[in-house]
C-alpha cells in the first residue's frame, strides 16, 4: 500500500466535496469525525482508528483555532495550530482527508459529506451529535480510560 503525502490530506470543504463524490460513486462507506486534536494522545487513536474501522474512508473534522477557543477549554488553548493539529492528523494512515471548520459545530459539514457513519467520543450521546439527521448512522466510541488534553496540560503545568 503506498501512503498519501501528509499534505495532499488536507483539504478545504470545496476540494473535498468533489472527492466525495468520487468515493460514493466508487461504492465507498465514508465515515466522519471531528474534535479539536489539540495535544493527539492514545485515546484520540482509539477513537480514529476505531472510527476507520468502520467504513472505507476517513474523514476528520478539525475546529479552527478560532472555534476551538469558544469551547471554553481556556484562553491559551488550543496549545497548538489548526494547520500543526491538521498535520499530525493527517500524517496518520488511516486518516484519509482532514478539513477544517470555523462554526461552533460541524452541523453544516456533516449537510455537505453526508457520511454513511458518523462517529464522536464517549462524552456525547447520540442526540446530541451535531448533524446525526445528515448521516446513515451515529456511533459512539467508549473513552479510552486515562487520556484527556486537559489533564495532560494540567499535569505539565
Amino acid at each position: 500500500m503506498r501512503l498519501k503525502p501528509t499534505k495532499t490530506k488536507i483539504l478545504s470543504l470545496r476540494r473535498l466535496l468533489p472527492l466525495r463524490r468520487r468515493w460514493a460513486r466508487r461504492g465507498l462507506r465514508v465515515v466522519f469525525t471531528n474534535g479539536v486534536f489539540d495535544i493527539v494522545h492514545p485515546g484520540h487513536v482509539h477513537i480514529l482508528e476505531s472510527a476507520r474501522a468502520l467504513g472505507d474512508i476517513l474523514i476528520v473534522g478539525v475546529n479552527t483555532d478560532s472555534s476551538a477557543r469558544r469551547l471554553g477549554k481556556g484562553p491559551s488553548r488550543p496549545v497548538n495550530t489548526l494547520a500543526e493539529r491538521s498535520s499530525v492528523l493527517a500524517a496518520m494512515a488511516f486518516v484519509d482527508a482532514v478539513v477544517a471548520f470555523g462554526e461552533d459545530t460541524p452541523e453544516e459539514l456533516v449537510a455537505e459529506l453526508k457520511p454513511a457513519v458518523l462517529v464522536k467520543g464517549g462524552d456525547y450521546r447520540v442526540h446530541q451529535v451535531a448533524g446525526r439527521t445528515h448521516a446513515g448512522r451515529v456511533v459512539i466510541i467508549p473513552f479510552k480510560k486515562g487520556y484527556s488534553t486537559t489533564e495532560l496540560l494540567r499535569k505539565l503545568g
